[in-house]
Parts: structure tokens; C-alpha cells; sequence
């Protein structure tokens, strides 16, 4: 799954605000918040997590690595 500092990087890559993120996912601004949070694995829903990845990759990012061994994204145009 994806990691709170790929969320933030997608995000900034992006450049969303928390607030557009969570129209974009419908996962509320306040668990964005709290997964962005967190650096490693997140202890938020199988589900949100999904919605982020989801809504990230329908804008072009690719997350690559994984939570624990190197994290990151790739921006597709």
C-alpha cells in the first residue's frame, strides 16, 4: 500500500490542497491529515487508502517502492 510521505510528495506533486484531495477521494480532510502524518505504514482502512491511491493515480502519479523500502512517486503526463 502507500505511505503518508507518498501521500504528501503525490499531493505537493500535484499541488492539491488536503482540501482537494478529499473531494477528489472522499476520504475526509481530517484522516488525510492524520495519515500525512505518519511516515511508514499507516494505520488507516484498507478503503482510504485505496480512495487516495485511486484518486492520485487518476491524475497521473505511480507510487513506487514500498512503505518500508523505498518510497516514492513518479509523475505520469
Amino acid at each position: 500500500m502507500i505511505s503518508g510521505i507518498q501521500i504528501r510528495c503525490a499531493r505537493s506533486a500535484l499541488r492539491w490542497s488536503v482540501q482537494e484531495l478529499a473531494g477528489r477521494s472522499m476520504v475526509s480532510t481530517s484522516t488525510i491529515k492524520r495519515i500525512e502524518a505518519q511516515d511508514g505504514i499507516s494505520s488507516a482502512t484498507f478503503a482510504n487508502l485505496a480512495a487516495l491511491k485511486s484518486a492520485f493515480e487518476s491524475a497521473g502519479i505511480e507510487f513506487i517502492g514500498t512503505p518500508d523500502d523505498g518510497p516514492g512517486i513518479r509523475v505520469r503526463t
